[in-house]
């Protein structure tokens, strides 16, 4: 994490149109920094919403090169989406939570004008979060996917356990039987990975969480490997059809014998945070972690 002395000049704003109250949202913002003097540039899907507002950028990698910052207004499904992305370059990115519970998008409505105050007065920080990439071998052909949070391996519309045999750096680790495996960037332990019942972890450790979903066998657990570590997974169910998914919003299918390669991503999303908010009171207030007595 480390402190940047540069003023924020241009803004990129990039909204869900399917969220309700964004489009509102949106324009407050907007309100409020060109009160002190900064530039806004949408994506055209936002463009449209505002009904042509403020200048468009022709592409979303176009919008990022030309600002300091992009906002982003919607939920965390939004923020996974743009940060897979524009992941390697150096525009941050500052999510506006017009979602539910929010762990990415950082700023409420209700705390938006003073956001955008510590914005202007440069009181915020920037956050490098790793990516995940996983490469998929079917029928000779290779499939790359990236994601931010985590990668999920199940079954399809079978009702049928899924098999996999799992592999950690090439040794072999196990076979699962289960409805799935999530194989997890810390950025993700608060995602899938936590209702299945995976740690909560850190987005500053240098770990990837392999979190089976309902194993057949109790003796499995989920595991905390190395960032470093290459982990494969292969698909052993024969009458059934598996599906990988990214995010949850990028998906393929899976048959008998395709193998799914999971390992750090040479990108990285650049998040930013302001001054005074850290992942643990985060999670203090998502999770509503009061300390109270026994």
């Amino acid at each position: 994490m480390k402190k940047i002395a540069k003023r924020l000049r241009r803004i990129g704003f990039i909204a869900n149109a399917e969220k309700a109250d964004c489009a509102s949202l949106v324009r407050r913002a907007g309100r409020l920094l060109e009160r002190h003097g900064c530039t806004i540039i949408c994506e055209a899907a936002t463009a449209e919403l505002l009904r042509n507002r403020w200048p468009t950028a022709a592409t979303l990698d176009a919008l990022a090169r030309q600002c300091d910052l992009l906002l982003v207004f919607g939920g965390d499904g939004t923020m996974l989406r743009i940060g897979r992305q524009v992941a390697g370059l150096s525009t941050p990115i500052l999510g506006i939570n017009a979602g539910n519970l929010g762990f990415l998008t950082a700023v409420s409505p209700e705390s938006l004008s003073e956001a955008i105050r510590m914005l202007i007065l440069g009181n915020f920080t920037i956050e490098e979060r790793a990516l995940l990439d996983a490469f998929v071998e079917q029928d000779r052909k290779q499939v790359q996917l990236p994601a931010l949070n985590d990668f999920v391996l199940s079954r399809g519309l079978a009702s049928r356990l899924i098999e996999l045999e799992v592999s950690v750096n090439r040794e072999l680790l196990t076979r699962y039987r289960c409805d799935g495996l999530i194989v997890s960037s810390p950025t993700g332990s608060t995602a899938y990975s936590l209702a299945a019942g995976g740690a909560i972890v850190s987005p500053d450790a240098e770990v990837m969480l392999l979190t089976p979903i309902c194993p057949h066998t109790l003796s499995i657990r989920p595991l905390i490997v190395g960032m470093n570590a290459v982990v494969q997974v292969r698909l052993l169910s024969v009458r059934l059809i598996g599906i990988l998914a990214a995010d949850g919003q990028e998906q393929i299918e899976l048959n008998a014998g395709d193998t799914v390669t999971v390992r750090r991503s040479q990108r990285k999303v650049r998040l930013l945070r302001l001054e005074g908010s850290t992942f643990f009171g985060t999670l203090r207030e998502k999770f509503g972690w009061s300390g109270g007595n026994v």
